[in-house]
């Protein structure tokens, strides 16, 4: 989720659910180290429980970025090694580093021991022509061996030649099984599974076999799914949350950022799919993606989109 899952994207979800464990985007460790610390480190309080992904091939480097990480008081810190894209590939780190797995436990081990919150690692199932199940159990082993306690798997292969980063997340066929298999040889594991998943129904369904769920790219297209979580994945008494309550909510948090120069389409590109699969979702849509981009653009844009979705509900009804 590079480039998506910033700062005010996760204050949207974080208004739709309070129980979600939140992720940044991955944050590549020299940027993090050389560049804008505050883009990649600043975040609301409210957005806790939050993880920070950190993605790098160098012990030294991936500490400091957790200690970082946890002196701007994320909750936990997590090292990618499941990013397929060419540009993660040139920089070593992401996927490509499954082939590697001593080194992965290394930066583990450097970080586990810079930090006092948990470390995690997210990975695939394979590489390549490195895709039977004793390639990433043998990986799974190793940072396990180096004090894992919680590995995220995405349930597709990455092919590091040949397919973009968006083919690498459909054209690998999914292998929710290989995932199921982790965690029975790995009883004492916290297995997370990722990849595919678009509903609360199938995150239910897998949660009798594996520890966690972690949806992506559906939670993006649709954040308002993520209002079920905390009843139907917790067990908590469902509180109904609108789509115009979370919507005044974050018309709130809109004003104050923009008060503070922020522009309108940093934080209005997070809303395109907020009334997914509702009457007037395209003029919703076309309506922001339109004129929010001007730099003098306010509220204003959005509640002229609000204008287009009720008038297309009172023509549904």
């Amino acid at each position: 989720m590079m480039d998506w899952t910033d700062r005010h994207e996760r204050f949207l979800l974080r208004l739709c659910s309070r129980r979600a464990l939140l992720y940044t985007e991955m944050v590549v460790a020299d940027a993090l180290l050389h560049g804008d610390r505050e883009r990649f480190l600043a975040h609301d309080k409210a957005e806790h429980p939050l993880g920070l992904q950190i993605g790098g091939s160098d012990p030294d480097k991936m500490a400091r970025c957790a200690q970082l990480g946890e002196e701007a008081g994320f909750d936990e810190i997590n090292m990618n090694v499941g990013c397929p894209s060419s540009r993660v590939q040139a920089g070593r780190f992401g996927a490509c580093l499954m082939a590697e797995p001593m080194l992965v436990r290394d930066c583990f081990q450097a970080m586990q021991s810079a930090v006092r919150i948990p470390v995690t690692v997210k990975c695939r199932i394979g590489i390549d022509d490195q895709d039977d199940y004793a390639f990433v159990a043998h990986f799974v082993e190793v940072v396990a061996q180096a004090g894992c306690h919680t590995v995220i798997v995405h349930a597709r292969k990455a092919y590091l030649k040949g397919l973009s980063p968006k083919q690498n997340r459909e054209i690998p066929p999914l292998r929710h099984d290989i995932v199921y298999r982790l965690k029975q040889n790995f009883p004492d594991l916290r297995i997370v599974i990722n990849g595919g998943i678009q509903t609360l129904s199938e995150a239910a369904q897998h949660l009798k076999s594996v520890d966690g769920v972690m949806i992506g790219r559906e939670a993006y297209r649709d954040p308002y799914l993520l209002t079920d979580v905390d009843s139907l994945i917790f067990d908590e008494e469902r509180i109904h949350r609108s789509r115009w309550t979370i919507l005044a909510a974050y018309k709130t948090y809109i004003a104050d950022q923009l008060e503070r120069g922020v522009y309108l389409k940093h934080m209005t590109r997070h809303l395109l799919g907020f009334f997914h699969g509702e009457p007037g979702a395209r003029a919703w849509r076309s309506h922001i993606g339109r004129y929010a981009s001007d730099p003098r653009a306010g509220l204003e844009v959005i509640e002229e989109a609000e204008r287009k979705v009720y008038a297309a509900l009172g023509q549904a009804a």
